[in-house]
């Protein structure tokens, strides 16, 4: 049985993720706070990430790149979810209940070319597939820190929150969504579209005050299923 199996019963939930480390992955914290409460709520959890070459190899201690280094990024995903994890070829809407989207840099450099492109970006074609096929069945997405960005970058709408950051503020409005000013311990909320975002580490916070907006995030998107 897996780890993040919750109740028999509970809402089916996947969770997609862009690797592991901030700077090249997705955010470790934002990614566990947001296991842990889906499996407090006794959601049936499964993991996705692409099976792919990261943009970059990025040494977490000094900040930079490493020149010539390659990794996989369902591989590096693999280590936060303890090897419970499959291709996001394999996740298919009719499966779940809802998806989750942590945050991270990966968000913007593996699932994206937000990092490098911006308004002008592209997103990786399962998680276009993904996402509208989510919003076609009306269930409901959530999302934090710089994921909300790429929701509207494959989606081209919605009601979305990234905190206070003018820049990707004004990128979003840009590519047909509406940006809305929230302080990392709330959550935006989409209800004609079941779009549920939170600024998490897009804000200079404390880890238990981004532990206080996901956890929102993720109990308002499962009130939504």
């Amino acid at each position: 049985m897996s780890h993040l199996s919750g109740s028999p019963t509970g809402p089916r939930v996947a969770v997609v993720l862009s690797g592991c480390g901030y700077l090249d992955g997705a955010e470790i914290s934002e990614s566990v706070i947001a296991l842990l409460t889906l499996n407090r709520a006794g959601a049936q959890v499964q993991l996705f990430a692409p099976d792919k070459p990261q943009m970059h190899v990025v040494d977490h201690l000094a900040g930079t790149p490493q020149q010539g280094a390659t990794r996989n990024v369902l591989a590096e995903s693999a280590r936060i979810a303890r090897g419970h994890i499959r291709s996001l070829d394999k996740l298919h809407c009719a499966d779940f209940d809802a998806l989750f989207l942590p945050g991270g840099f990966g968000v913007a450099k593996n699932l994206s070319t937000f990092a490098v492109q911006g308004t002008n970006g592209s997103v990786e074609p399962d998680l276009v597939r993904v996402l509208k096929d989510f919003r076609a069945a009306n269930k409901p997405i959530g999302a934090v820190c710089i994921a909300p960005a790429i929701l509207v970058l494959a989606l081209h709408q919605g009601k979305v929150t990234i905190g206070e950051d003018a820049d990707t503020a004004a990128a979003i409005n840009a590519l047909g969504g509406s940006h809305q000013t929230c302080s990392v311990h709330d959550v935006v909320v989409d209800p004609a579209r079941k779009l549920v975002t939170a600024p998490a580490f897009m804000q200079d916070a404390q880890l238990a005050d981004v532990a206080t907006g996901i956890e929102k995030a993720v109990a308002a998107t499962l009130a939504m299923v």
